[in-house]
């Protein structure tokens, strides 16, 4: 039986963006929990084009890192933005990815589709791959667990495939890093949903 509705509401308002986590690590069996209620997610036309990489080893982090930073490191250049910043953020990012008790790179499998032709499907399927994402924080929240969503994939998705071996029809998307919290974020300001919603 489920619990009633306000309980339920209250529990999906109570998800937070976690940066910070304890070093225990996650059982295997947790994440496999998350990841079957995961793709329960709906996806268009159901073709469920999501692909999920779990990275939980330090070499896999290791290989992560360095290529999620090498990319970061080229585009902030290119820019023009001082070294010093650009070691700062390389030495955060790394930093963050290590201490992730587990990563979940999200991935659309380019090999699906219904109709190759029709130019909206890509767009789609990319809103397919959210949809899991809020799906999987969910999940990992009714474990007790606190996650945050990164794109940095986005920036650099060859390397990141690259460095986690992935298929070369697994384009990546974006990544979740998932872990016991060590912090309490206060809930961020929110526009009130009356300001955002037209009634026709």
């Amino acid at each position: 039986m489920f619990p009633p509705p306000d309980a339920l509401h209250a529990f999906l308002r109570s998800r937070r963006s976690v940066r910070r986590f304890l070093p225990e690590p996650v059982p295997d069996g947790v994440v496999q929990r998350i990841l079957e209620t995961a793709i329960y997610a709906p996806s268009a036309h159901n073709l469920q084009p999501w692909r999920f990489a779990v990275v939980r080893t330090d070499e896999a982090k290791g290989r992560l890192a360095a290529a999620l930073t090498a990319q970061m490191r080229r585009d902030m250049t290119a820019r023009g933005e001082p070294e010093k910043a650009i070691a700062a953020r390389e030495a955060r990012s790394r930093r963050r990815i290590a201490e992730a008790p587990v990563i979940v790179v999200l991935s659309l499998d380019s090999e699906t589709h219904r109709d190759p032709e029709d130019p909206l499907e890509p767009h789609m399927l990319v809103q397919s791959i959210g949809i899991v994402g809020l799906q999987i924080l969910l999940a990992a929240h009714a474990e007790g667990l606190g996650g945050v969503w990164v794109c940095w994939p986005l920036y650099a998705p060859e390397a990141t495939r690259t460095a986690l071996d992935l298929p070369p029809t697994w384009e990546p998307q974006g990544m979740l890093f998932l872990g016991y919290p060590a912090e309490a974020p206060a809930p961020p300001p929110r526009r009130p949903w009356r300001e955002l919603t037209l009634w026709r």
